[in-house]
């Protein structure tokens, strides 16, 4: 969870959010918009179980996607090399399950 959090605060320094909104004027309220996207209640002072909670609804808002992508450091030719090649086997087996399912859908619309 500590690793969660401290990427978010890093993303939130790092974007220029300042606590004032209206300074900047338009552009830094539409940022502020973008950061308020999650709210979580502590209930019964349950730290755990709303961090846990938070996390699952970054990961369905593609939020801990984004702070992930957020490269902050090299990444050696050899381990592009290596990401590169599982980006490829993802794209190929969806592609693939893909197909399968255009062919199960035309049978079944075929069929009736």
């Amino acid at each position: 969870m500590n690793s969660v959090a401290r990427r978010l605060s890093r993303l939130f320094r790092h974007s220029g959010f300042t606590p004032e909104p209206f300074n900047n004027g338009h552009h830094q309220m539409q940022k502020l918009q973008q950061c308020r996207g999650i709210r979580v209640k502590v209930i019964g002072g349950n730290l755990e179980a709303a961090l846990g909670l938070m996390q699952r609804k970054m990961q369905s808002s593609g939020i801990e996607r984004m702070i992930k992508q957020e490269q902050r450091f090299h990444i050696k030719n050899s381990e592009k090399r290596v990401l590169a090649q599982k980006n490829l086997e993802r794209k190929i087996r969806s592609e693939d399950l893909a197909r399968k399912l255009k062919a199960i859908m035309i049978k079944k619309v075929r069929g009736l």
